[in-house]
Order: C-alpha cells, then sequence, then structure tokens
C-alpha cells in the first residue's frame, strides 16, 4: 500500500476528503441559484473526477480541447461543452465524429470559423448546436457586445449549425482591469451576457442558454437572473491564487505538489527537487492585482519565497534559518494548480490515510 512516506517527489497529493466538498459546495452554488453546472475539466484533466461532478450535480462538463473531449466520451461523459473555437478541418472532422455518438456543443466566435463548422456538419447530415462567444472584458477571443447581433444573424443563418447560447470567460476583471472584487466582477459578468441575451432575442435569434464562467465569479456571477449556466473548474482543487483573490480559504486547498529537499546551501536558502517541470510558471509573482511572492505558498513555513527555478531545480528563501535538512519533505500550493496538474502523468489521491495513484488521462492533449 502506499503511504505519503513512500511517494517519490516530486509528485502531486490530492486529499479525497478537500475535494469531495468542493465538488459538493458548487454543485450546491448551483442548485440554490437555479442554474446548471458545467464544470471545466481542464483543471484536473481525470474522467474519474468528471464521473464524480456529474454524479453531484453536473450537467454535462466542459472541455477546452478536442482531445480532452474524446478522452472524456471514451470513458462515459456524454454531454460536453467544447469552449474553444475550432477551425481547423481535421479538428472539425474530430468534433463530427464525436457529435455522432455524444452531444457535442461548440463555442464559436467568428463568422469564419462557423462557415467551416457548418460546411462540415452540413455534409455530414448534422445539425451541431454552437454557442457564441462574448468578450465580456478579458480581451481574449470572443466578440465585443456591440458586435453580438451582427455575427449571431450570420452565424444563425448557416446550414448544420443551432445557435442555441452564448457564453463567456471573463474571470476576476471589473471594467476591463484585474480585480480583487470578486462579487462586482461576477455581477458585471452576468448583466452584460443577460443584457446581449436579450439583444439576440429581440433580434429574433433564439438564445436559450446564457453561460458563464470561472471559479472565482461564478457565485456571484449565478445569482443574476437570466445567467442559465456555470462553468467553474479550479474550485475541485483551489490554489494559492484563488486565496489570495478571497474565492476560498487555505482549507480548501485539495492539491499539494511533495518535494524533496535536495540542497542546504545557507541556513537561508535551499534547493527542492521540483522545477518548472513540476510547477506552472503562468501566475508570475509580484504581478497585479495579487502580488504573489514567489511560485507557491510552502506549507508550514510562511516566510519561506519559492523565489525561482530552473527545469528539475526550486530555490527557496528564508528570512532567517529554516532548520531543514536534506531530504526533509515539503507541500507547496502552487499559485495556478491547472497547469501544474497537466505537467505530471498521474496523481495521488488520499483518502484516511490510503493512498492511491490515479493517472491524469487527458495530460498533453492539447490538439
Amino acid at each position: 500500500m502506499l503511504t505519503k512516506e513512500s511517494l517519490e517527489t516530486p509528485c502531486i497529493l490530492i486529499d479525497e476528503h478537500v475535494l469531495q466538498r468542493n465538488i459538493e459546495r458548487m454543485a450546491d452554488i448551483a442548485a440554490q441559484n437555479g442554474v446548471k453546472l458545467r464544470p471545466h475539466i481542464k483543471t484536473h484533466k481525470i474522467p474519474e473526477f468528471a464521473l464524480n461532478q456529474l454524479a453531484h450535480g453536473a450537467s454535462g462538463i466542459t472541455a477546452a480541447k478536442v482531445s480532452e473531449a474524446e478522452i472524456m466520451a471514451e470513458h462515459g461523459i456524454d454531454d460536453i461543452f467544447l469552449a474553444y473555437p475550432v477551425v481547423s478541418p481535421s479538428k472539425i472532422r474530430r468534433i463530427i465524429a464525436l457529435a455522432e455518438k455524444i452531444r457535442v456543443i461548440v463555442g464559436v466566435e467568428s463568422a469564419e470559423g462557423a462557415s467551416r463548422l457548418s460546411k462540415e456538419a452540413a455534409q455530414a447530415g448534422m445539425t451541431l448546436p454552437v454557442r457564441l462567444e462574448i468578450d465580456t472584458g478579458l480581451a481574449r477571443t470572443g466578440v465585443r457586445p456591440d458586435k453580438a447581433v451582427e455575427l449571431a444573424k450570420r452565424i444563425a443563418a448557416l446550414p448544420g449549425l443551432n445557435l442555441s447560447g452564448i457564453f463567456t470567460f471573463k474571470g476576476a476583471v471589473f471594467e476591463g482591469s484585474g480585480t480583487l472584487d470578486l462579487e462586482a466582477a461576477g455581477r458585471e459578468e452576468g448583466r452584460i451576457m443577460v443584457e446581449t441575451a436579450e439583444k439576440l432575442r429581440a433580434a429574433g435569434i433564439a438564445i436559450r442558454d446564457v453561460s458563464v464562467g470561472s471559479t472565482p465569479t461564478a457565485p456571484f456571477a449565478a445569482a443574476v437572473e437570466g445567467v442559465t449556466e456555470i462553468r467553474p473548474g479550479t474550485y475541485i482543487f483551489y490554489d494559492r491564487m484563488l486565496a489570495v483573490m478571497g474565492a476560498c480559504t487555505k482549507e480548501d486547498w485539495a492539491a499539494k505538489v511533495l518535494v524533496t529537499v535536495v540542497s542546504v546551501p545557507s541556513e537561508d536558502r535551499l534547493v527542492v527537487d521540483g522545477g518548472s517541470k513540476t510547477f506552472a510558471t503562468d501566475v508570475q509573482p509580484g504581478q497585479h492585482p495579487l502580488h504573489l511572492k514567489g511560485f507557491g505558498e510552502i506549507v508550514g513555513h510562511p516566510d519561506a519565497v519559492f523565489e525561482k527555478m530552473n527545469e528539475e531545480h526550486g530555490m527557496i528563501r528564508t528570512q532567517g534559518p529554516h532548520g531543514l535538512h536534506v531530504g526533509d519533505i515539503l507541500e507547496i500550493v502552487p499559485n495556478h494548480i491547472c497547469p501544474t496538474i497537466n505537467l505530471h502523468n498521474e496523481v495521488f489521491v488520499c483518502k484516511d490515510g490510503a493512498i492511491r495513484a490515479v493517472p491524469v488521462l487527458a495530460r498533453g492533449k492539447l490538439a
């Protein structure tokens, strides 16, 4: 039997009790607000966890990549929203093949992308449900609300497509800037989406689904009348970034990275066996509005700063003598758990002292 002491580092250890509590709490939030929950599985990429979410209130799942959706479908999940613009002919054909087996909804955000989907769907003799992506302030993909009616009319007229809804991802952004006021960000997100849906309906387009997202804003966006669905993802584990935002407490952290001290160069510095091939580096220290110190929080050592990484080395500095030795095991909560999971072939799930390995089956599924 695996024990914490027998695990080889670096590795990810997940507390199953905390994970289960997180799953059930978000399901309760959706139910209390009368909206559907369609969690984004890019966070964990593990069919077992997705099935758990479905068993506890989720109506379907969200994926970012066709390959993620294929893995989930292979393991019995039959309702998937692909919330990403798919424009490559080969990927569109894979979506069509998948849609012949399960319910697949596809995100669109341009006339060209929708036309490509339309051509393949019509040739296959099917009608593919699609949702139009709205840019509510993140300035990533999506059409601006003031341009949505024009684009939606063009998409609704295409054969082989059924424009059934709109969706967005805004995250902790309010009035175009990053914020720690999650309620303001979430309510703005919901309001913009509901207003956009109303304009589309007034133009004769039958919008049923108004889908919003992100773990930090979901509880507040869900409370806006007219929102029909939330798509949080990180809530299953939470991470350091979300704790600093105020979206969770440290007691909600379900996933931690275990590392071993491999070098103690001085009394205020140590090196661990986890570097950039173990921890994601997309959420950088010092950036507004989080102003994080380092790349993760070292549990039990609040003054220690995970200040830099090479591929296989993580360098930690303390304010004074740390008292740690070569061979000691540390737990680190990364700034962002989602891309960190994608760096690992498996995670280790702990329940009442018993540990089991769970493969991250959709790891590296980028196409």
